[in-house]
């Protein structure tokens, strides 16, 4: 009688834990690694000196995001220090601290950071 009474009494608590722990849990769309932000493919991450910070929008389309594809969004939703800006397409891409995100093309695997200081030093790899 003492654990079904226990049970009846801690089993919904439980559940609003379990329910709740996503949420605490929020994902990010990318991560620190070696102290700049790496993808959820672990490739360093790049920001742009053209796209002003906190506009909501990349300056890098066409050509230019052939070469530094936008890390786009798939799932989940701004928060903190993470935002949305809406490329001339018409897709999503993260931005971090209200700048966008993206790859270099030229990076071959994970940890290459060969895009830091491209073009005049416009392009520097993304730190948290």
């Amino acid at each position: 009688m003492t654990r079904r009474a226990s049970f009846s009494i801690l089993g919904p608590m439980l559940l609003a834990a379990c329910a709740l722990a996503p949420q605490a849990q929020a994902q990010t769309p990318a991560t620190a690694l070696n102290g700049v932000l790496v993808g959820p493919n672990q490739m360093t991450l790049y920001v742009f000196d053209k796209d002003a910070t906190g506009s909501g929008k990349s300056v890098c389309n066409g050509g230019c995001a052939t070469n530094w594809p936008p890390l786009m969004v798939a799932t989940g939703a701004a928060a903190g220090d993470w935002s949305v800006v809406t490329r001339d397409d018409g897709g999503k891409q993260w931005a971090y601290k209200g700048r966008p995100l993206y790859y270099w093309s030229k990076d071959a695997k994970p940890g290459d950071k060969t895009g830091d200081g491209f073009l005049n030093n416009a392009w520097h790899a993304a730190k948290p």
